[in-house]
């Protein structure tokens, strides 16, 4: 792989955060990680960052969730692939998420994770 594709992981329990991180740069994704919302929107701000997608919980705990998050990315970057990942079930969502997205119930695969997201920068084209 010449360039590295970049991702954005948003997880607040740490060992979910941790498997996931192993499963999509064993995928071989680049991987950027935040614990919360907060944390997230900052490195969405870091303009040198160029990242192919993003998954997020929707559940962050204190602070902003991933609703907000994915806002804040689609703000910077309209056509962001976003995976939505939670432990509530799929139907309880509001539809108030982004368009252009997988969400995914947990628990789920490893391989269903790294089918979400590059099904998603596949569809987006060239992740720059």
């Amino acid at each position: 792989m010449d360039a590295a594709i970049v991702v954005l992981l948003v997880e607040d329990e740490p060992l979910i955060l941790i498997g996931m991180q192993d499963a999509l740069e064993d995928g071989g994704y680049a991987v950027l990680t935040a614990s919360n919302g907060s944390d997230a929107m900052s490195l969405l701000d870091e303009r040198h960052i160029e990242l192919a997608g993003m998954i997020t919980d929707i559940r962050l705990g204190e602070g902003p969730n991933g609703w907000d998050v994915a806002r804040h990315a689609r703000e910077l970057k309209h056509e962001l692939p976003i995976v939505y990942i939670s432990a509530d079930r799929i139907d309880d969502w509001p539809v108030e998420g982004v368009p252009k997205t997988i969400a995914l119930q947990k628990p789920f695969a490893d391989a269903q994770l790294i089918t979400a997201i590059s099904t998603l920068i596949t569809q987006a084209g060239s992740p720059n």
